[in-house]
């Protein structure tokens, strides 16, 4: 038997707690940016996805106004970096709300990497970074969406299959990225399941 929960028959902040726990697994961007004042800023956030492919575009949500957010509204760019599993506690500590004039590079221990078309830096643990100049921003509530389109992929060839430079396909077993599930769980890539998609044609009938 289901149970329906209206929203109004939800206390505050019951509607996240339900979204959290069942929109899953999320991916997390690894958001990188730049203070007006010069600071790197380093921050996980788990409403993430592609927008676009052609162009190439992504967002992530802020919700509330962070330091990701003042600073990507201050300077136009960010970086999106991929967070491995090996990386899970440094990925956890940069969610620690650190005072704006700390960077978490310094603060947790993370190597800055020059970014090759925007000011923010990578992070240099990261095999994925996504640089992107900031494309628009939506305010639903309390919160912010991010678009922002990408304008230089940067892959390490260590998880890269290169079979088709021209099609480059980096390798989820190497990649090994986490996910964000409800409340205070993570996960990691389990049982991987490869299977062509179906066409009706090709249907038996």
């Amino acid at each position: 038997m289901r149970r329906d929960f209206g929203i109004n028959d939800l206390e505050r902040g019951g509607a996240y707690h339900l979204m959290t726990a069942t929109v899953l697994p999320r991916p997390i961007a690894w958001v990188s940016t730049l203070s007006a004042d010069g600071v790197d800023n380093l921050a996980p956030h788990s409403f993430f996805t592609v927008a676009a492919a052609d162009p190439p575009v992504v967002q992530f949500t802020s919700v509330g106004s962070k330091d990701t957010l003042r600073n990507v509204q201050a300077t136009k760019e960010f970086v999106i970096c991929l967070t491995p599993e090996p990386l899970f506690d440094k990925v956890n500590d940069t969610s620690i709300d650190f005072p704006p004039h700390l960077s978490e590079y310094d603060e947790i221990g993370l190597t800055r990497q020059d970014s090759l078309l925007v000011a923010p830096k990578r992070v240099a643990e990261s095999p994925v970074a996504f640089e992107c100049r900031l494309r628009d921003t939506i305010e639903i509530g309390n919160s912010t969406v991010v678009m922002g389109d990408v304008v230089n992929f940067s892959i390490d060839e260590s998880v890269l299959d290169l079979t088709n430079p021209r099609r480059p396909h980096p390798r989820i077993e190497d990649l090994m990225p986490l996910a964000r599930l409800g409340k205070n769980q993570w996960s990691t890539v389990g049982r991987v399941l490869d299977e062509p998609r179906k066409k009706y044609k090709d249907l038996e009938r």
